[in-house]
């Protein structure tokens, strides 16, 4: 079924006396429950899409339709309420939060915005959320400068699915983290995805990694969408010059006959 549909996304920025386009012509749909990977270089669009996506930045042209309400023509309360479905995870989590917060502070705050648990229930719901993102409930009092890079991004999941939403956009969520965590992070990711049956937008510029965890991929250069198929396809062959580009600049080790494997 599907969960959100883009149509048309445009959107321009002034530098100087130009108007330089981030997005053109952007559409591409989602449905419940899949993830699909956004990879592209730098300065492709794949950042200003999320921002638009989550309204966070409004678009000169185009729709975004989630649960089957047009986004870009709420405004107030009523986009307010529709961010409880909609939440982000960003790259680096110590700038994504308060710097004075608690883990508690940082975990309790959607559920205290979205009315989901008073303030007697909300520490049960703290630490049954950072139970299932694989922290200790221990750690609610900590400060957030206090834990690790990978400890806050689990918690900064925490927060994302505090409200229960229908999907998650991931930009750039797993890259400042060492192997063994984003590997970690990763299979979090898709423990919650099949219990809970969440969609992910999925942005990296790590093709790797988006393969490992997207079922389908779209290729962002220039502000547009240059290549959009099922995971194994673009990677195994894609079509646009932009994909080829990602894959070829995949690390490969090559193995010299009688060497160490």
């Amino acid at each position: 079924m599907m969960l959100l549909s883009v149509e048309g996304l445009s959107k321009t920025y002034p530098s100087g006396a130009r108007q330089v386009p981030a997005l053109k012509d952007v559409s591409l749909t989602l449905d419940r429950g899949r993830t699909l990977g956004l990879v592209g270089p730098s300065g492709s669009g794949k950042s200003t899409l999320a921002r638009v996506l989550l309204q966070l930045v409004k678009p000169d042209a185009g729709s975004v339709v989630f649960r089957g309400t047009d986004l870009c023509a709420l405004r107030g309360a009523e986009l307010r309420a529709m961010r409880k479905h909609l939440q982000m995870v960003f790259q680096e989590s110590l700038t994504a939060f308060n710097p004075r917060a608690t883990v508690a502070d940082a975990i309790g705050d959607p559920l205290r915005i979205h009315r989901i648990a008073g303030r007697r229930e909300r520490p049960s719901h703290i630490a049954a959320l950072l139970e299932r993102v694989g922290l200790s409930p221990a750690l609610a009092l900590r400060s957030i400068h206090e834990i690790s890079g990978g400890q806050r991004q689990r918690v900064a999941i925490a927060r994302a699915i505090a409200t229960g939403p229908d999907l998650i956009v991931l930009d750039e969520a797993v890259s400042a983290l060492d192997v063994t965590v984003r590997s970690q992070i990763l299979e979090l990711l898709v423990s919650l995805q099949r219990d809970r049956g969440i969609a992910y937008l999925f942005i990296s510029h790590d093709l790797a990694v988006v393969r490992a965890i997207s079922h389908d991929i779209a290729v962002m250069d220039g502000g547009r969408i240059v290549e959009h198929g099922p995971s194994a396809e673009v990677t195994d062959n894609p079509k646009s010059d932009t994909g080829r580009a990602l894959v070829a600049a995949v690390p490969r080790i090559n193995y010299q006959a009688g060497g160490a494997r």
